[in-house]
C-alpha cells in the first residue's frame, strides 16, 4: 500500500495564534513535526496542508512539500482530504500539526493494522493517561473503548469516572492524533455531515462514531505532548531538550 502521512497546520488556533510556527528549541514546531513525521519506514512521502501563505514560506524554507487548501475547513479530517486529492496513495495517515514529540515509530506502529484487515478504515493511536492534570485537562481527548478496542466516545470531559479507589486504579486513555485512514474512508468522512457531538465535543472521529463507523484504537508506547497553549509550548521544549531524535535532524 502507497502510504503517505499529510501534516494539516492553521495560524488560527483559538487556544494560541500562530502555534505551527512558534519555536521550540530555535525550530518551528511545524519544522518538529515534519522531519520527525517523515523519518517513518512506513512513508512513501511527507506534506504539510495549510491555507496559510505563513506556513506555506516557512515550511519550504526548510525543505517541506506544501500542498495549499481552502480557509473554510473546520476539521483538520477535512482539511487533509483536500489535500490528497490528486494524490497516488492507498493510507493517507494524518499527524496534527500541533504534536512536536511525535516519533517515527508511532507512524509505523498506527498502518501496520491495515496490512492484516482489508475492511479496516480508520487507526488511532492511544496511550493510557499517566496524570490526573492530563485527565481533567480539556484539552486532552479522553476516550472510552470496548474489548476490540474500538472507540465507544471520545471526550474532552473527564471518562470514565475516577474509580472509588483513585486515578491510580483508573483505565483512563487519551487519543494520540496520529490518524491513519484508508483513502475511501477519508473521502466517506468527508462527505458525511457533521454531527451533533462532534461539533460539541470539537474531536473530528465522533463524526464517524455518530454515523456508526468503526475507528480502531492502537496502543503506543510513547509518551507525547500536545502543543495547545503557550504553557504546552514550555512544557515540551523541557521534555525534548534531551531528545536523541533532534540530532537526525
Amino acid at each position: 500500500m502507497k502510504t503517505i502521512a499529510v501534516i494539516p497546520a492553521r495560524m488560527g488556533s483559538s487556544r494560541f495564534p500562530g502555534k505551527p510556527i512558534a519555536k521550540i528549541l530555535g525550530r518551528p514546531m511545524i519544522e518538529h513535526i515534519y522531519k520527525r513525521v517523515a523519518m517513518s519506514k512506513s512513508l512513501d512521502a511527507t506534506y504539510i496542508a495549510t491555507c496559510d501563505e505563513e506556513i506555506r514560506q516557512i515550511a519550504e524554507g526548510f525543505g517541506a512539500k506544501v500542498i495549499m487548501t481552502s480557509d473554510t475547513h473546520e476539521r483538520a479530517s477535512d482539511r487533509v482530504a483536500e489535500a490528497v486529492v490528486y494524490l497516488d496513495a492507498d493510507l493517507i495517515v494524518m499527524v496534527q500539526g500541533d504534536e512536536p514529540m511525535t516519533h517515527p515509530d508511532m507512524i509505523d506502529t498506527a498502518v501496520a493494522p491495515f496490512k492484516d484487515d482489508p475492511k479496516l478504515g480508520c487507526v488511532n493511536l492511544v496511550r493510557k493517561i499517566d496524570h490526573e492534570a492530563d485527565y481533567l485537562d480539556a484539552n486532552t481527548i479522553k476516550v472510552v473503548m470496548n474489548q476490540q478496542n474500538d472507540a465507544l466516545y471520545m471526550s474532552r470531559r473527564p471518562i470514565p469516572t475516577i474509580a472509588k479507589t483513585g486515578f491510580a486504579n483508573t483505565a483512563a486513555y487519551k487519543q494520540v492524533c496520529i490518524i491513519p485512514f484508508r483513502r475511501s474512508t477519508l473521502y466517506q468522512y468527508t462527505h458525511l455531515t457533521p454531527t451533533p457531538l462532534e461539533q460539541l465535543e470539537s474531536i473530528d472521529m465522533l463524526r464517524l462514531l455518530e454515523h456508526g463507523m468503526q475507528v480502531k484504537m492502537v496502543p503506543t508506547e510513547y509518551n507525547t505532548q500536545a502543543v495547545d497553549t503557550p504553557e504546552d509550548l514550555a512544557r515540551v521544549e523541557k521534555l525534548m531538550a534531551a531528545d536523541p531524535l533532534l540530532s537526525q535532524y
